[in-house]
């Protein structure tokens, strides 16, 4: 059921944050000014002369409580021994009675104690050296600060992901000394600031077809469509009809709707087919400099790290509806095709591969190396019973069939897998092909069409043993909680009309939120209820591995997501989430015994959050208690509101700040 957040005495005033100032930079020693008012934005020094004092005030405690103790010990002493027999029983029984106290006392002096250790103790947490500003765990090393661009031209550098739990490091990744707030969506989708990524002149020689930008003195632009020749929009038709289609308008009619774009350059392509409600992820290679994946978060466009190398890729089978390739660098003849196994492992029934290459032009065919490829391709392809529907210029477009006794009727090609697991968390690549045996094999024609989808009727809720009441609950119990995100937490969070001072008036639709991480999506309830308001934000869904996998279902709904670890770090550059939510999280880790602790996964969402980022958590009132003395060792402004009376949750809500002078 549906639970209205209490107005109660926790609330929250202030202002929005002003806008960085040109040419600011990170300071861990002072407070930033930030949109929370009142003792929510105090600055760090008071706060640790009122840890002091309160330190001081606890000794105090122990020390009169102790006295007291003692003396009320050695009076019950005096009864016992100075007194008759029927006194002496007495006695025995006011000592009973002070034994209890005493162990009752100590117990309460060792919890006055912790807690006066944690204001003592609780330090806050440093900020990392400047070599760190791109920090990305399991990929990244110091050395990756050195400029790519100095090792000379034609350098490519392979990155495989090799996460481990030594070593960790536990300082906050500050942002470059002269980074600037993003620019709000819609108009962020068009040009971000220069120096808050890094870039090089090596992106500019490799990779997608749309790697098409202007850079400027102090910003980065993105060229519309109309100011493009043979741009995204002819190419994205171009694909349409290649289809069947009359347009590109017509993809959601086909039963399109998630795309899988691989090492998508800046996100042009995404960028476009979002306007179609089409719903792009963006994946690409760690890249130490010049990043495509960081760039395309910074835009607004769905992004994450993630490359064909040696592990599939962390999403479940049959997902998306598409998946493109536009000149990336994916050797899909080498290693017997296993590449191409990957991506029909993650494409739906009658779902469209879209390779555009030079290898696929008559004159680059002239070669026999350039042949031999050719040939390896398509003899794999027709292995996995895709059909080739066009080819037009670059691009050549296969569809992967609907029928599954085409496996059994084929004179070569890979196996059928025996073993099958629904959603891989970076396990090897497998050779064989999955997801035959599934009840989400079904063809995407035959799938209910966006937006209905996300509603997912209770015949396509049974494949995912999910009840149609269940699901409903969620659905109007997120879509309550998501009014009243709105409701409370405006205009701080959720603005109508957010404008910093010296801003422009915004576009539509306003809202100060684009990129969105809910780290424990169950149904994706959270997602679905922000579209539900109106709110153009897109939502990455994260599946924690040790919680119930419903990330098929996400995808069956419409949305994206991934399976994560959350022990791990995320595959993401920093600073490229507006907000991150969490609800039932800490519960989560408290059943599985804390694998890792909670500082540590905070530290996580402070590297991926911006500057002046929001972070929302719900969970049991005694967890959230616990969660916010954590969070203030990172410099989080924080408070607790509560959910109705009648329950035992409530709502911790902080902001990162963007410490400056």
């Amino acid at each position: 059921m549906s639970r209205a957040l209490y107005r109660g005495v926790s609330g929250i005033g202030g202002k929005p944050a002003a806008a960085a100032e040109e040419g600011a930079y990170y300071d861990p020693k002072e407070p930033g000014e930030n949109g929370i008012g009142g003792a929510f934005g105090r600055g760090g020094a008071r706060k640790r002369h009122l840890a002091a004092a309160a330190a001081a005030v606890r000794i105090g405690v122990l020390v009169l409580a102790a006295a007291a103790l003692v003396g009320s010990v050695a009076w019950a002493g005096s009864l016992y021994a100075g007194r008759g027999a029927a006194a002496r029983a007495a006695a025995a029984a006011a000592h009973r009675g002070y034994r209890r106290l005493q162990e009752q006392l100590v117990t309460d002096l060792l919890d006055i104690g912790e807690l006066a250790g944690v204001g003592v103790r609780a330090k806050e947490a440093e900020a990392c050296p400047p070599e760190y500003e791109n920090y990305v765990p399991c990929y990244y090393d110091v050395t990756d600060a050195v400029d790519v661009s100095d090792l000379g031209g034609g350098v490519v550098i392979s990155y495989e992901r090799q996460c481990t739990r030594d070593g960790r490091v536990t300082c906050l990744v500050a942002p470059p000394r002269s980074y600037r707030m993003p620019v709000r969506w819609p108009s962020g989708k068009g040009f971000i600031w220069k120096d808050n990524v890094r870039i090089s002149g090596q992106e500019f020689s490799s990779g997608s077809l749309f790697k098409r930008m202007m850079v400027e003195e102090d910003q980065i632009s993105f060229p519309s469509d109309a100011h493009m020749a043979d741009g995204v929009e002819d190419y994205a038709h171009q694909i349409a009809e290649m289809i069947g289609l009359r347009n590109e308008f017509n993809f959601n009619e086909a039963g399109v709707r998630t795309v899988l774009d691989i090492e998508c350059g800046f996100g042009t392509f995404g960028a476009h087919l979002f306007e179609r409600d089409l719903l792009t992820m963006c994946i690409a290679n760690y890249e130490a400099s010049g990043s495509q994946v960081q760039i395309t978060l910074e835009r607004g466009i769905p992004a994450m790290i993630g490359s064909f190398a040696t592990k599939q890729l962390p999403y479940p089978y049959l997902s998306f509806d598409m998946v493109h390739c536009a000149k990336c660098n994916i050797e899909w003849d080498k290693n017997d095709g296993i590449f191409l196994v990957e991506v029909n492992r993650l494409l739906r029934p009658d779902g469209y591969f879209v390779w555009t290459s030079n290898l696929n032009t008559h004159r680059a065919l002239r070669d026999k190396e350039n042949q031999k490829k050719w040939t390896a391709i398509r003899d794999f392809a027709e292995g996995l019973c895709w059909e080739m529907l066009s080819q037009q210029d670059e691009t050549i477009v296969w569809k992967k069939t609907n029928k599954r006794d085409c496996y059994t009727s084929r004179k070569s090609g890979p196996e059928l897998c025996g073993h099958d697991p629904e959603s891989p968390y970076y396990q090897p690549l497998n050779p064989c092909i999955s997801g035959t045996r599934s009840q989400r094999w079904i063809p995407i024609e035959h799938r209910t069409t966006w937006p209905s989808q996300a509603r997912q009727n209770s015949t396509e809720l049974d494949i995912h043993g999910v009840h149609s009441d269940v699901f409903a609950d969620d659905t109007s119990s997120w879509d309550s909680m998501v009014r009243n995100y709105w409701s409370l937490l405006s205009p701080l969070i959720f603005s109508d009309h957010p404008k910093r001072p010296g801003d422009e008036d915004p576009q539509p639709p306003f809202n100060m939120l684009r990129n969105v991480l809910d780290m424990n999506a169950h149904f994706g309830g959270f997602n679905s209820a922000l579209l539900k308001a109106g709110k153009s934000a897109w939502v990455m869904n994260v599946v924690p591995t040790n919680a119930p996998n419903y990330l098929p279902l996400i995808f069956d709904r419409g949305f994206i997501g991934v399976q994560h670890d959350w022990c791990e770090a995320f595959p993401t550059y920093p600073r490229t989430y507006d907000m991150v939510h969490a609800d039932g999280l800490l519960s989560l880790d408290k059943s599985h015994k804390h694998r890792c602790s909670t500082l540590d996964i905070f530290l996580e969402v402070d590297r991926i959050l911006r500057p002046e980022g929001w972070v929302i958590i719900r969970d049991t009132a005694p967890l959230i208690e616990a969660a916010r003395s954590v969070v203030t060792q990172l410099r989080w402004d924080a408070r607790i509101l509560d959910l109705d009376i009648a329950s035992d949750e409530k709502l911790l809500v902080c902001q990162k700040p963007f410490l400056r002078k």
